[in-house]
């Protein structure tokens, strides 16, 4: 039987790890969007303001401030407060760990390609 106190210790061993993702995790997961991906392909094009990003997509601000909040979580977008706007920006490097991913995925493509008549 598991007394409270194992449960709690239990629990505090096993949480971290639920919260401890990688960068390239939680790019993946914020780019598992499509609204998020359409915000990342617009701010290639230059910064742009929440208003702005939630324009094109008749967005409430509060919705489009949740996609970029997990953007930015992601470390994929950063924001900076101009005035009483914040502006929205792709973050320096931001691709470089989902670069690296999927060059090997690209490596293990070829290598099943190579195997395909090995069966």
């Amino acid at each position: 039987m598991v007394l409270p106190r194992q449960l709690a210790a239990v629990v505090a061993i096993v949480n971290p790890m639920v919260q401890n993702t990688t960068t390239t995790d939680r790019a993946f997961a914020a780019i598992g969007d499509p609204t998020r991906r359409a915000v990342l392909e617009r701010l290639g094009a230059g910064s742009a303001t929440i208003s702005e990003l939630a324009e094109p997509f008749g967005m409430s601000l509060t919705g489009m401030k949740k996609h970029v909040r997990l953007l930015e979580e992601a470390e994929l977008v950063t924001t900076e407060k101009v005035g009483r706007a914040r502006r929205c920006m792709l973050a320096p490097y931001a691709f470089e760990g989902i670069s690296t991913w999927l060059q090997r995925l690209d490596r293990f493509a070829q290598i099943v390609e190579r195997t395909k008549g090995d069966r």
